[in-house]
């Protein structure tokens, strides 16, 4: 029988193993295939694994070259420095300038540990914003828009229209939540793994 579209589908799941690939073999590499995925590909870092998601219609040539650009681009994100706290309350003010006219004010910006289900939180009445150390090493647009939608509940406090108002200001909003709604899902157990 013909392995077609519908045969790679079922099998979402799937190690790289290449021989011949010292720098795949070398790292825990698993990549994903979803029928539901169109054209993006994405990669994080979990548990010693290296994920790659990608779309199912793709041919083992497709996947080899994506494997190994997402490796690139992970292994270039891991190795740009770290923002301290100071670093991330100086990008807070700026972004406030920018896209809240200045007029969110946070008494401290740091990181956190603790926040395993949340990207970050705020609390309007201490003028406090924490974001989760799950943040570091993803693009800058994806943490600016964090520090943004902490920043805006300094300014309104629930999730409603003039909240999200706030945030249109900032054009990367949308591709931002994309990709923090995508690591999201990718943690997921995917149907066959919940039976």
């Amino acid at each position: 029988m013909a392995a077609g579209p519908e045969h790679r589908s079922a099998a979402p799941r799937r190690p790289v193993l290449a021989a011949a690939q010292s720098r795949l073999s070398a790292q825990n590499v698993e990549v994903r295939r979803s029928a539901r995925r169109s054209r993006t590909v994405s990669a994080y870092r979990e548990d010693g694994r290296t994920i790659v998601l990608i779309p199912a219609r793709m041919t083992a040539a497709e996947e080899k070259r994506w494997v190994e650009r997402m490796l690139d681009r992970l292994d270039a994100r891991e190795s740009r420095p770290v923002r301290g706290d100071e670093e991330l309350s100086a990008r807070a003010c700026e972004l406030s300038r920018k896209y809240l006219g200045g007029r969110a004010e946070p008494r401290s910006v740091r990181w956190v540990t603790n926040q395993n289900t949340r990207w970050g939180s705020c609390t309007p009445s201490e003028r406090t914003i924490r974001l989760s150390h799950r943040l570091q090493g993803m693009p800058d647009y994806v943490v600016d828009y964090v520090l943004l939608h902490e920043l805006a509940h300094l300014l309104e406090p629930d999730h409603g229209s003039r909240f999200w108002a706030l945030l249109d200001a900032y054009p990367r909003t949308e591709r931002a939540r994309g990709y923090l709604e995508g690591v999201v899902a990718a943690r997921l157990p995917s149907p066959r793994e919940s039976h």
